[in-house]
């Protein structure tokens, strides 16, 4: 289970409420700003955000998890996209991420609880050609095994 920091800083939220101003419809540039920010949307700072610009919390929350772009729980320094579309998963996509999940002793989908690594299955990256693939850190990682995608990991800074 992900536990977030006891205290979360809404001093960067400042500049950014006050970029907008009163643009009720800045919804989504607002959340994103934020998300730069913290790496994902804390609940704190998303109160904040509804409390300061009068947008009810119900639609934030309604935004935040109708896009994809927006994370509610936070993620890890390094982030591990692993495919399991058709062509990675024929080519051993399932033992590359069963491998992970030992590795960092987290399943799919999970963040480690020192918030180091994050690992997250995906569907398809458009590289179909170089299947098994996974992008770690935005960097694409081709014709994968297990054991070059664990030593991948363990050399990230």
């Amino acid at each position: 289970m992900i536990h977030e920091p006891d205290t979360i800083d809404l001093a960067p939220l400042d500049a950014i409420l006050d970029e907008y101003g009163d643009q009720r419809g800045a919804v989504i540039p607002i959340l994103q700003h934020v998300q730069d920010v913290y790496g994902y949307l804390p609940k704190e700072a998303m109160a904040a955000v509804s409390q300061r610009t009068g947008i009810p919390l119900s639609r934030l929350m309604g935004v935040a998890t109708f896009y994809a772009q927006f994370r509610l729980e936070r993620r890890g320094r390094h982030l591990i996209r692993v495919c399991d579309g058709t062509a990675c998963h024929v080519q051993g996509a399932g033992k590359l991420v069963n491998e992970m999940s030992k590795e960092l002793g987290i399943p799919a989908g999970g963040t480690s609880p020192d918030y180091e690594y994050t690992m997250e299955i995906v569907y398809c990256l458009g590289s179909c050609g170089l299947a098994p693939v996974a992008v770690i850190d935005d960097k694409v990682y081709g014709r994968l095994t297990t054991d070059n995608l664990v030593e991948t990991m363990r050399n990230l800074e």
